[in-house]
C-alpha cells in the first residue's frame, strides 16, 4: 500500500471517532429560551402574570413541554444541535381561560414576553339577579414581635474588706500602679425563672470610691443572672448593684395593609413573617372579615399567591361572577 492511501486510510479512521464526539457534544450544548407569560391589556398594571401556562415549540423533537410558574416564568431548553440552522422558532401557548397564541421567537438572549388574551366567557342569564357588592377591602395579618414586660427591680449591696496603705511587695491582687496591695468582692443576682436583667449598673457608694474599681463586663448584657466584682486598694468600700427585670414574650401584633384593585382583581403583597392572613371588606354594606388561610379560599374570589426573590408574598384575588367593586376600579 502506498505512502498516500495509508495517510487517506488513517485520515479517515480518525475522522469517523472525531465526528461522533463532535455530534455528542453538540447533542448535549443546550439552548435556553427564557421568557414569561402575562396577560394581555393596553392599560400596563393589568399586564398580569398567568401561571399554568403549556408551552411548547411547534416541532416537538426541539424540546418537552414545558408550563409557567406562579410568576408566569418558562424556561424551555433545546438542543442546539436540533436547531441548525435555524435562528428562530414557533412557539404555541396554551391556556383553557386564554386564546391559544403561537409566537415566532429568536433563538438568541433575548426575553421573550408573551401576552395571552382573556376567553370572553359567553353571557349568562342571571335572572334579573342583582350582583352582591364588595368595598372597602382591608388585609389583615399577624407578625410575632418581641416584647418585654417590666416585672419589678433588684438591688443589692456588698462590701469589700480591705486595710489602706498596706505595700503590695508581691501580693496577689495589688492596685493599679502595684504599689497597695487589693481585696476583691463580688455578689451575684438571679431574676428568676423565664425572667432577665436589663438596664444593670452598679457604683460605689461608701468609703474610699475613688481607690476602687469595677468589672463592668457582666453589666453590658445581662441576661438571667448577674455577677459584679469589685476591687478596692484602700480602706473597705461598699457597692450597689441595681436592674430592672424584665419578663421577654412574643406576642402576635395585626397590621393592616390596604390592597390595589385592578379590573376585577385585588392585588397586595405581604412580608415573609406575615401569618394569619384575612381580608376585611364590606358585602353589601355588612363589614365582614373572611379568613384566608393556606388554601386562599375566599367565597367571593379566586385567589392565588406567588413568593419573591426576597421571600415577601405577592397576593391576588380576582372577583367571581356575581360580585362586584361598589366602586369602579383604578
Amino acid at each position: 500500500m502506498s505512502t498516500r492511501r495509508k495517510v487517506v486510510l488513517t485520515v479517515l479512521l480518525l475522522a469517523v471517532p472525531i465526528s461522533v464526539l463532535w455530534v455528542r457534544y453538540l447533542n448535549r450544548r443546550m439552548v435556553t429560551l427564557v421568557g414569561v407569560v402575562i396577560t394581555h391589556s393596553t392599560d400596563p398594571r393589568k399586564e398580569l402574570p398567568i401561571a399554568g401556562v403549556q408551552v411548547v415549540p411547534a416541532d416537538a423533537r426541539l424540546a418537552a413541554e414545558v408550563t409557567s410558574d406562579s410568576s408566569g416564568l418558562f424556561k424551555l431548553k433545546i438542543r442546539r444541535l436540533l436547531l441548525l440552522p435555524r435562528r428562530a422558532i414557533t412557539l404555541q401557548f396554551r391556556h383553557s381561560n386564554y386564546e391559544p397564541l403561537n409566537l415566532y421567537v429568536p433563538v438568541s438572549n433575548s426575553l421573550t414576553v408573551a401576552e395571552l388574551t382573556p376567553i370572553v366567557p359567553l353571557p349568562v342569564a342571571v335572572d334579573n339577579v342583582a350582583k352582591q357588592t364588595i368595598a372597602n377591602p382591608v388585609v389583615r395579618y399577624s407578625i410575632k414581635t418581641a416584647t418585654e414586660e417590666n416585672v419589678g427591680s433588684a438591688a443589692r449591696s456588698f462590701e469589700v474588706a480591705n486595710q489602706g496603705n498596706v505595700p503590695c511587695n508581691g501580693a496577689p491582687l495589688c492596685s493599679p500602679d502595684k504599689k497597695w496591695k487589693a481585696s476583691v468582692g463580688e455578689t451575684s443576682l438571679d431574676a428568676g425563672t423565664g425572667n432577665e436583667f436589663r438596664n444593670a449598673r452598679a457604683s460605689c457608694i461608701a468609703g474610699p470610691c475613688p481607690f476602687t474599681s469595677i468589672d463592668s463586663s457582666s453589666l453590658e448584657n445581662p441576661g438571667r443572672t448577674l455577677h459584679v466584682t469589685a476591687t478596692t486598694w484602700s480602706q473597705t468600700a461598699t457597692f450597689l448593684v441595681e436592674a430592672e427585670v424584665v419578663h421577654p414574650m412574643v406576642s402576635d401584633v395585626v397590621r393592616y395593609s390596604y390592597p390595589v384593585v385592578f379590573g376585577n382583581a385585588l392585588n397586595f403583597t405581604l412580608p415573609p413573617a406575615a401569618e394569619s392572613v384575612s381580608i376585611q371588606a364590606e358585602i353589601n354594606g355588612q363589614n365582614v372579615i373572611f379568613p384566608l388561610g393556606p388554601a386562599l379560599i375566599l367565597s367571593w374570589a379566586n385567589c392565588n399567591a406567588r413568593s419573591n426573590p426576597d421571600e415577601t408574598r405577592v397576593y391576588r384575588c380576582e372577583l367571581k361572577p356575581g360580585y362586584r367593586w361598589s366602586k369602579p376600579s383604578t
